[in-house]
């Protein structure tokens, strides 16, 4: 697989590459220069899970805040970076833990050496970024339109730019709104790497999949089948929403590919005529009460006594409705019976008091 021979990469106290673990990231969605809330926001994703936190710096003023930011948070810091090569030195400077550039469009040559020397001097990482929407006119004329082969030779043009001003510590992303095209662009983009004996990490995403519903759908069919090639050592599920669910969606993701063990996974049934308790609202629940909870286990929330008690048998532990009631239900044994009203609180303690 790609990823396991990947050029090893640490960025803050994180290492990915080399086979490591899969990570992922996030944006903040908030003013940079705005200390309380950015931390604020990035608190809230460390606990749902992120591991790693992008900001843009668009202007001295967001640059400053870097070091306050990064004394009240956990995770790495990654400074997003447009045309200005000074915000990128300064974001350096403060302590950005890796930059995202584009050197197509950092202001030239002598512009881009002078962050490469700085991010040099500071040992931190450089992603560079290329997205479908950004593909130079040149490419897309030449092609008739955006190609997976010319976002991957965008890309290289860029990687070769870094390289050239003397520097390889670096991860690319390749994106497009295109999930079909996406996975194309990193099979052929892994492909050349291999090819070049440069096997630099690679951060995955589907770029402007959408909102929650939508962009959840292209992001798990896009990434699924990209890191299923065994391409990927970030990730992160581009959502328009709170990027809390950002992270929910991609520990699941990984979880399902089996790239991920730990945390509650839980089935539900879809409901049928026979369903006599609330069931949506009591899955959504109980979803939302195990999360960050440290076990690694199957919980089933089923709604009915006919077939709940079977369809739970290949969960640890689960909960099957009835009239007013429900049952609780153990590695396919039934426990106890309780009203519907403390189906939720009897599964709780069950689930505080876990001893497998």
């Amino acid at each position: 697989m790609y990823r396991d021979n990947t050029k090893v990469i640490h960025i803050g106290d994180r290492v990915i590459g080399g086979g490591n673990p899969i990570l992922i990231q996030s944006m903040t969605n908030v003013p940079t220069q705005d200390v309380e809330a950015v931390v604020k926001q990035i608190l809230a994703l460390e606990k749902a899970g992120c591991e790693i936190i992008r900001c843009t710096v668009p202007d001295e003023e967001a640059a400053k805040a870097i070091p306050e930011i990064k004394k009240q948070i956990h995770i790495p810091l990654v400074a997003d970076i447009h045309f200005d090569y000074k915000m990128a030195i300064t974001s350096i400077e403060n302590g950005a833990d890796k930059i995202r550039i584009n050197p197509g469009n950092i202001g030239g040559e002598e512009k881009l050496r002078a962050v490469t020397d700085t991010a040099k001097a500071a040992n931190i990482p450089i992603r560079v970024g290329v997205n479908s929407g950004s593909l130079e006119r040149n490419i897309v004329e030449r092609d008739g339109g955006v190609t997976a082969a010319g976002i991957v030779e965008s890309a290289l043009d860029k990687v070769h730019m870094i390289e050239k001003a003397g520097y390889d510590n670096m991860v690319i992303s390749i994106k497009s709104s295109d999930v079909m095209m996406c996975v194309r662009a990193h099979e052929l983009l892994a492909e050349e790497l291999d090819r070049l004996g440069t096997r630099y990490p690679l951060h995955v995403g589907i770029t402007e999949s959408g909102t929650v519903r939508s962009g959840n759908i292209k992001s798990s069919i896009g990434l699924g089948l990209i890191l299923d090639k065994g391409i990927g050592d970030t990730i992160r599920v581009s959502l328009t929403g709170d990027p809390v669910e950002e992270i929910v969606s991609a520990k699941l993701i990984l979880r399902t590919l089996g790239l991920r063990k730990g945390g509650i996974e839980v089935v539900s049934c879809p409901t049928c005529g026979r369903t006599k308790i609330d069931l949506i609202g009591l899955a959504t629940k109980v979803e939302d009460m195990v999360q960050g909870m440290p076990l690694d286990i199957k919980v089933a929330v089923m709604g009915c006594a006919v077939n709940g008690p079977g369809e739970a048998k290949e969960a640890d532990i689960g909960i099957a409705g009835g009239n007013g009631e429900g049952l609780i239900i153990k590695k396919g044994e039934i426990i106890k019976k309780v009203p519907e009203q403390r189906l939720l609180e009897e599964l709780k303690a069950e689930l505080d008091n876990w001893n497998g």
